[in-house]
Formats: structure tokens, sequence, C-alpha cells
């Protein structure tokens, strides 16, 4: 039973196990709900830890073939998978937009960087190869070979799920690897299920690519400890990841971990208000905030912090919200309930903590309002954690030590930015923040195929995109061959 569609609409009341469409049967099932509406718009498998097992016995099994397939033809079937992209692009961000609750923008950026993940994963395939050098014993040759790394697992989540299951599940199946996905439960479509379809007409060998759509409480301990697992690649909060690399890691599975953020905003006294305004704008509220690299924190000079709050909140306030559906919005609803509450909490207490609600704070239903929150300080509750919701506390400072300090009070190190007049300057502040990324005259959120992604401190461990990704999925192997007979000393 394969869907016919890229759009919700489609039968997805399947799990993608060695290349078939199981059917549900007598497992539970899971609601897929559309945030902007909260109607069932589908209904997937609750996958179980036979599942799961299932999953990686067939990407095991069709691993070893997999990897001794010609570069080429690995690229090949990736780049039809990126012609498929294209063609059904507008089914992609219409379902982006129900499961997801992703405004246009956010969903055509979020389709445009996944096709660029898969451009730069077929350019990926080609090196595996070989290296020679030199060594230190006569009549010794030296070989270097990148190999693939197994079976990856992957865990992938519900804010941007196509991408961020596309980035590693591409570049995986690239080098020859074989996989087994994991979407989050409330994108079980955008982040799993599609990506089977895609890969499935692309002419992917059976066994490859293995999708289970479950609860991760459920099946969660089984993805991450199976023995046949050899990568564990992670995307969402610091405390669930922690737990997942530790159970990988029982078995020598290397965890690639993209975890969470409190990205700062430093804005300089010479910056350009309104161009920081424009994107402290887009950085804060693209996805309602729902983005591990939005802007956590606005840490703003003392000497402009009144006209950037004035700004700031006035253009907050001008934000159309509603249905994603409909282009002219720009902010969808929050993902779900909890997480609206989550927000709003940490809204009131902030509040409570003495800072200044300038607009928003408010909700309809999953609709959060922009929010603006004046007078805060790093230790409220809104800027103390990673808020993940449509809310701006700006806190001022008097100096670049003080700027620094306050960047750097945060256990997590994933994206900074900073604006300021002087590229000098803003570049020697951007070394002395500790973050994984730091963009100049820009905002935070911000990924590119060919650029590494990561983070410092309890934001991760490795690196995705670029060749860095190469060291999460392959690994070398030494062949010496000693062409000259070799004298030992005993």
């Amino acid at each position: 039973m394969a869907p016919t569609e890229f759009t919700t609409d489609a039968d997805w009341n399947a799990l993608y196990l060695d290349g078939e469409w199981v059917e549900r049967g007598d497992r539970d099932e899971i609601a897929v709900e559309n945030p902007a509406t909260r109607e069932q718009v589908a209904t997937v498998p609750a996958g179980t830890e036979a599942d799961v097992d299932r999953a990686y016995e067939a990407a095991a099994a069709a691993q070893s073939e997999w990897a001794d397939t010609p570069a080429d033809e690995r690229a090949a079937v990736v780049r039809d998978a990126v012609d498929l992209l294209d063609e059904r692009r507008d089914e992609i961000l219409e379902s982006l937009a129900v499961e997801s609750g992703s405004a246009n923008p956010k969903a055509f950026a979020e389709w445009q960087t996944a096709q660029g993940m898969c451009y730069h994963a077929a350019d990926l395939a080609g090196a595996l190869g070989t290296e020679t050098s030199d060594s230190m014993i006569p009549g010794k040759e030296n070989e270097v070979e990148r190999v693939p790394e197994g079976v990856v697992g992957v865990i992938s989540p519900w804010n941007f799920p196509f991408n961020l299951s596309m980035r590693a599940v591409a570049p995986a199946l690239a080098t020859g690897n074989a996989v087994v996905l994991k979407p989050a439960s409330a994108t079980p479509i955008t982040g799993g299920l599609l990506l089977a379809r895609i890969f499935e007409e692309a002419g992917l060998p059976e066994g490859l690519l293995n999708v289970v759509t479950g609860h991760g409480s459920d099946v969660g301990d089984r993805m991450a400890s199976h023995p046949e697992l050899d990568v564990m690649a992670f995307t969402g909060s610091t405390e669930v990841g922690k737990q997942v690399a530790a159970t990988a890691a029982e078995n020598l599975a290397l965890p690639a971990m993209e975890l969470g953020g409190n990205n700062p905003f430093v804005v300089t006294e010479d910056a350009d208000v309104d161009a920081a305004v424009d994107s402290a704008v887009f950085g804060s509220f693209l996805h309602q905030g729902q983005i591990c690299i939005s802007i956590n924190r606005h840490l703003v000079h003392e000497s402009v912090y009144d006209e950037y709050v004035d700004k700031l909140a006035e253009r907050a306030a001008e934000l159309p919200i509603g249905d994603p559906r409909e282009r002219d919005n720009v902010v969808g609803p929050i993902i779900d309930e909890g997480q609206r509450d989550q927000i709003l909490e940490y809204v009131e207490r902030t509040v409570e903590e003495g800072a200044t609600l300038e607009t928003g704070g408010d909700h309809d239903g999953l609709f959060v309002e922009p929010t603006v929150l004046s007078d805060a300080t790093n230790d409220m509750a809104a800027a103390c954690n990673e808020h993940f919701g449509p809310v701006a506390p700006v806190v001022p400072f008097a100096d670049e030590d003080e700027a620094v300090e306050l960047a750097n009070d945060t256990e997590y190190g994933l994206a900074a930015a900073i604006h300021s007049g002087d590229l000098d300057r803003a570049r020697d502040l951007a070394d002395r923040i500790d973050a994984g990324m730091v963009h100049l005259n820009d905002q935070p959120v911000n990924e590119e195929p060919a650029i590494p992604f990561g983070g410092m401190k309890a934001s991760g461990l490795g690196r995705y995109d670029g060749e860095e990704i190469l060291n999460e999925l392959t690994t070398t192997k030494w062949i010496s061959t000693q062409t000259e007979t070799r004298e030992y000393p005993f």
C-alpha cells in the first residue's frame, strides 16, 4: 500500500520497512493534526520495538551491497530525489503548512534547504576515495580508505521536519550507509513517510531507508540501543539528546547530536538600528520562533536601546497571524498546547520578574502573538530558558565586555549574531562569543549545505552539512602493503 500523493490527503497509515508499505494492522494509531485548525488530517501507525528491529535488520542486510555500489549510481538516486523535490514542490509546501504549521516563507526555505542538502549529498558520494601516504618504514605503501559507517539511525524533530530529516538521510545514503528514520510523532509525514515516498520513487533499492513512525517513549530507546546501529543522528532538546547519546554510546555507536540553543543577538551602539530590527524580526518570529537557531535574547547597547525596543515592538505588532495556508500570513500556530503553555508561562514569569510587556503576550488557540519584552535581564524566564516561541526579551548592556559576558552566560553555544557599524569590531566580538556559528550584520537563522552546522557546550556533538558530515557518516580504514622485505629488530 503506497501513497500516491505527497500531500497530507494521501493515505499514510503505514510504516515503510524493507521497501514495503506495511499497513497498521493491530498496532495503535497516531492522529496527525493540523495545528492551525486542530483538525485531524491523517493517521499513522504507532510503531513498536519489533518494527524497529525489523527496520534495523533490513538496513543491515541491504547496506553492504549498497556500499559496494559505484558512487555515481548512489549519487544518481539522490539526484533523482532532487528532481522529485522540484516536481512536487507545491505538494511538499502544502504538507508542511498543514502538518507543521509552516507559513509560506518558512516552508519554502525548508524545501529549498532540503533541496540544497540533496545536491550536496550527491557530491559527497564521490568523497569515499583512497588516499596514499608516505611511510617511515622502507618499502611500505600506505593507503587510507574512507568507508561508510554502516547503519545510521535518525531521530528528527517536528519544527523543520523535512529539512532536518533530509540533512541526515540524503548524505547517509549517498555515502553508502543504510538508514532507519523515526520522525517526530507530531510530524510523521513530512519528517519521515514523505522521504520514504521520495526515495522509493527515486529508485533507492529496498531496505536502505526504513521509516518507523511512533512515540519516542515507546520506540526511542530501541532506536538508540539497537546492536546494528553504527551512528545515531539526533536533533532535538539537550535533555533528551543526552539520554539518546548515552544509550547509543553503550553500544559504541557514534552520537551525532544537534541540540538546544539560547542564541544571543548583539546590537552595538554604532549599529544601523533599522537594519538590526529587520534582522531581529526575521530571526525571532520566523516559524513562531520554533527554531533551535532563532534569536532567544536581544542584547542591545543602552544608547540605542529605547529606539530598538520601540521599532521592534512596532514591527512585531504588525505581523499578520493566521492559517499558514493563507500566503499573506507570516506567523502560524505553535505546534501543540503543551508548547504554547510553556511559552506563555515564560512570558508571564518574565513580566512578574520585572520586565515590561511592550506588545503581544496573548494567544488565540495555538496562535501566540509576537511578543516583545523590555527591561529584561539575562536571568529572567524568557531569557535564561530556550523559550522556543515568538518571544523577544530585550536586555541592555553598557559595553562590549558586558555584552560578551551576557552572551556567554548560558549552558548553550549553538548560534549567535552581531549587528555593528564596524565589521572589524564585530569580528572581534564573534571570536569572544562561545557559539558554533556566528553571523555578522545578519541574524542566526542560517543553514547552508556546504557549511558545517553545529554548536558548542550543551548544544551538541559533531557537525552536520559541509565536508564535516563525512566525519559522522564515514570512517577511515588503513591498508598498508610491504613491497620490500622488512627487517625486524628481533
